[in-house]
């Protein structure tokens, strides 16, 4: 048996409608807490969570991803999702990519998202098979993780202690080969909706979007009215 560690892989998914600079900023603060080799990142084709919102081509997305992780080596982009043929659920994406990628995987996740989790497909298989990093998120405390009853319940005083700022990580076991680590980040308040507003309005989001990005959606015309 061989004592090399496994590869530490991070896997962040999302819509990226469009990518931008709080995502780089995520993906960093996370590989840096979990001392992660690698993050890839996981543009969606046609999300079962979000089918009301208004997307770019998957493609278009897709490409965008990789040009903004384009020059950063730690980094790195999935097609799993964006090219699938049909919706992609969260449990087909990590069998997919344990399939062809050797390492041990931590799901990148906002605190607000997992809280729903129990109304995902195979919910309980997931968080038996995979690691999750569950990262704050403005507005939304770590205590309410007290009301998800799939998992057992994390002390409420770490809870607390997160919700605080008087503890940064909390890791806490919810099986035999999973882990869970909730995580303080620093607050990023930009979404893709708000670059998509500004876009609209012919507002500045040069601070927000990585140039490369910047350029695409220009080139593209993406996100203005047509």
């Amino acid at each position: 048996m061989s004592d090399t560690p496994l590869t530490r892989i991070g896997l962040l998914g999302g819509t990226f409608n469009p990518v931008h600079n709080c995502h780089l900023s995520i993906a960093g603060q996370a590989q840096r807490a979990l001392a992660l080799d690698r993050v890839i990142f996981i543009p969606s084709g046609a999300p079962p969570h979000k089918s009301g919102e208004s997307l770019a081509p998957a493609h278009h997305r897709l490409s965008m991803v990789q040009r903004a992780v384009a020059d950063l080596p730690d980094f790195a982009v999935s097609d799993v999702e964006a090219n699938a043929p049909e919706t992609s659920y969260t449990i087909d994406t990590v069998r997919t990519l344990r399939a062809t990628v050797e390492g041990e995987f931590w799901f990148i996740i906002g605190l607000d998202a997992f809280l729903e989790i129990a109304g995902w497909k195979s919910a309980e298989t997931l968080l038996a098979s995979t690691n999750f990093l569950v990262l704050s998120r403005p507005r939304v405390p770590f205590s309410r993780m007290a009301s998800l009853t799939l998992l057992p319940p994390p002390p409420p005083l770490q809870l607390e202690r997160l919700d605080e700022g008087r503890q940064q990580r909390l890791d806490h076991p919810i099986g035999p080969q999973t882990t869970i680590t909730f995580l303080r980040i620093d607050p990023c308040e930009v979404s893709s909706s708000d670059v998509r507003e500004r876009i609209r309005t012919d507002a500045d989001v040069t601070d927000w979007l990585p140039p490369p990005v910047h350029s695409y959606i220009i080139e593209h015309n993406l996100y203005v009215p047509h």
